[in-house]
């Protein structure tokens, strides 16, 4: 393996194999290089088979890059591992992904040690919500989701029912912790896992069952761990399990970007680390190859001010750069507009692109009033965050139907399906048949036919089952042969779903899904019934259009769901247009664009206060302000060249205006500190402004 390019660190990171290994990869310092060279090394240079090697993170953008630069690294090599010399890299051998999409591999395998069927279902995050929403009995979605959330921090901390109960400190907790109880129970009886199952059944399973956990063991002999801060109990505990005695890893990660302890995250990882592996050996990544040096200061500055568990300052070789603006706005609607008229003027002298900024903001709330301004001045943007047309609650529930019509073992669009609208099965129908489908290993919809099924429930509840999978088989039978205006309609007028959303709903929400469910219909009609080389009429409202290069394949309605699969899967293709990026900080984390507007930094937004209901003059809690200082930090570096800081002397939340003061991060920047401009980059009067202006449009092009 060629080296050539990495620095000093980067090069001893890459090729320490003689324990457990650290690398602590400061913002911009080259984290995703280091890992991907890492993997050319392990089969170059020590004979790995690439089956043996796993490279876990928790996107699956991440984990695509890595995938793809991996890819490239190895493209033409060849195996160095004894007696297979010569022989090409199978890169598609790696396991390179995302921690939950190994644990869905681990369970699909043992899914039998954990009383599970090979075809489990895997519930989204929509279907979890009906679950609690069933067990709570009530339609309040914000107790809903703090439930859920509560469930979600028990289980990543592998945290039982039993002991949730034991220790539960307040009413939210009791009453989260009554669910949780049955909640396992129903996701067990469905057959079904969750997102956090995924992880947390193999951590149980490899902790409980030794000849599986050394199975495994053997079967991925290094280990390479991206984004290491962000894991949470239950992943460091998987980690433990499948590296063993061996303990060959190397684990990359930052303490000082650790941003996500509200879903569980925790930096006692980081610092358990060195206690479970004593040989644990730390590299550090200081060089940033993204940021200029008043950029890295103003971080490094911001970043001191939290207890360390390592020391590290990022450096750089980009020069000073441009100083950093700390603007204040007379209120929101001010904001919004300074920033759209300084971004357009910057872009103009700079004659940079719009994709070359973007605009961050601690919460989506942030982003309506830059999203009018921005239209209002015609200029492209971008909305990262916001819900995919697909991820509709009642876009999902058509599409569960359709799901079902295609395939009739997918178990989590039969429950969603037959329960949305009711059809008289209840969750005690639905665990029954679950119960009787996983000890007889087929799916809910198969089980619904077969002999026996009696024994568990009655006449009363075995009617509606098969009246319901009787009408899914005519209409799968259709499917194939009819034109899919004619199926998709019929469907549409049985299921009697506007009454259904008018039921559950006030009469505006109502409105407003049933009018995203006809331009959904409108959409796969038109697509069964002419392929069009031109966006068509609703392409705006959904956000596609007929100019996807599918050709004819919507001629039927199997055809038109295989279309819509397909559509929901470029949906996270990552496109690079012209425009404005408009997003959370959380969000841009691992991101890095030339020109940042930070807006909203002001006491109360970042540092965000948490509680809403909290007094104005109550004093943060100090893990919150330390997890905002690094949510600060990892803003700042996210700025290449330029970055801008912004903030309201005041702002209306709820039907007040009330007064607001500039971020407790501004000072701590030290921006007084940093060195003076050159003549070249002091700022420009109104006058020098034009005259700068009138000689960039003389310029040729």
């Amino acid at each position: 393996m060629s080296a050539a390019g990495m620095n000093a660190a980067q090069s001893e990171a890459v090729r320490y194999l003689d324990g457990p290994c650290l690398v602590l990869a400061g913002a911009g310092s080259g984290k995703t290089r280091v890992i991907t060279q890492k993997i050319a090394h392990l089969i170059e240079g020590k004979g790995f088979e690439p089956k043996h090697i796993a490279a876990l993170t928790f996107t699956n953008k991440a984990a695509l890059e890595m995938r793809e630069r991996t890819a490239k690294l190895l493209e033409g090599k060849t195996l160095t591992t004894p007696g297979k010399e010569g022989r090409r890299v199978p890169v598609n051998q790696l396991t390179i992904s995302t921690f939950h999409s190994l644990g869905v591999q681990i369970m699909r395998q043992e899914a039998e040690h954990v009383g599970l069927k090979p075809q489990f279902s895997i519930m989204d995050s929509s279907d979890c919500f009906g679950l609690v929403q069933e067990q709570l009995g009530t339609t309040d979605k914000g107790l809903i989701r703090k439930v859920q959330s509560i469930i979600s921090l028990w289980k990543n901390g592998m945290v039982s029912p039993d002991q949730a109960s034991a220790t539960a400190s307040n009413e939210d907790e009791m009453q989260a912790a009554i669910v949780f109880r049955s909640y396992v129970a129903t996701l067990h009886a469905y057959q079904a896992l969750d997102f956090d199952d995924l992880i947390l059944k193999p951590a149980q399973l490899f902790s409980e069952n030794e000849q599986v956990r050394e199975k495994w063991q053997n079967r991925l002999r290094y280990l390479l761990i991206d984004e290491y801060q962000d894991t949470n109990a239950c992943q460091y505990e998987l980690l433990k399990l499948l590296a063993g005695p061996r303990a060959a890893f190397t684990a990359v990660g930052d303490d000082d970007q650790a941003i996500y302890g509200w879903r569980g995250a925790t930096l006692e990882n980081l610092a358990q680390l060195g206690k479970d592996f004593p040989k644990l050996h730390v590299v550090k990544l200081e060089q940033n190859y993204r940021s200029t040096v008043r950029i890295l200061t103003a971080a490094n500055n911001v970043i001191a001010n939290n207890p360390k568990l390592f020391e590290k300052k990022l450096w750089s070789e980009h020069g000073m750069g441009d100083s950093i603006t700390v603007t204040g706005c007379n209120d929101e609607e001010h904001e919004a507009e300074s920033v759209v008229f300084r971004l357009s003027a910057h872009k103009f002298e700079r004659r940079a692109a719009f994709r070359d900024y973007a605009i961050l903001y601690r919460g989506n709330f942030q982003a309506r009033i830059f999203e009018q301004v921005l239209r209002r001045e015609r200029i492209p943007y971008v909305l990262s965050g916001g819900q995919s047309f697909f991820d509709k609650a009642e876009i999902k529930d058509i599409v569960a139907y359709l799901r079902l019509i295609a395939n009739p073992d997918d178990d989590p669009a039969f429950i969603r399906a037959i329960t949305t609208p009711r059809r008289g099965v209840g969750n005690t129908t639905l665990e029954a048949l679950g119960s009787f489908a996983g000890q007889a290993k087929v799916s809910l919809f198969e089980a619904v036919f077969m002999g026996g099924i009696e024994a568990r429930l009655s006449a009363r509840q075995v009617e509606p089952l098969r009246a319901f999978c009787e009408w899914m088989q005519r209409l799968s039978d259709r499917a194939g042969r009819d034109p899919a205006t004619e199926v998709l309609d019929d469907m549409m007028e049985a299921i009697h779903y506007e009454a259904y959303l008018y039921d559950a709903h006030d009469e505006r929400q109502a409105q407003s899904k049933w009018q995203n469910v006809l331009e959904f219909c409108e959409w796969l009609k038109k697509k069964g019934t002419k392929p069009q080389a031109q966006p068509s009429e609703d392409s705006e409202a959904t956000g596609y259009d007929n100019a996807d290069g599918f050709g004819d394949e919507g001629k039927n309605l199997l055809g038109l769901i295989q279309t819509v699969a397909l559509m929901s899967m470029l949906e996270g293709k990552d496109e690079n247009p012209d425009a404005v990026r408009l997003t959370t900080v959380h969000a841009s984390k691992g991101l890095e664009y030339p020109h940042v507007f930070l807006v909203g930094v002001e006491e109360g937004i970042m540092p965000h206060r948490g509680n809403p209901d909290a007094d104005a003059d109550a004093p943060v809690d100090t893990g919150r302000i330390e997890e905002e200082r690094r949510l600060m930090y990892v803003a700042i570096t996210r700025a290449q060249r330029s970055l801008h800081l912004n903030w309201c002397k005041k702002r209306k939340r709820a039907r007040e205006t009330v007064v607001c003061e500039p971020s407790r991060f501004i000072p701590e920047m030290l921006l007084d500190d940093a060195p003076p401009p050159t003549e070249e980059e002091a700022p420009m009067s109104p006058k020098d402004r034009m005259a700068r202006l009138k000689e960039l449009l003389q310029k040729p092009a």
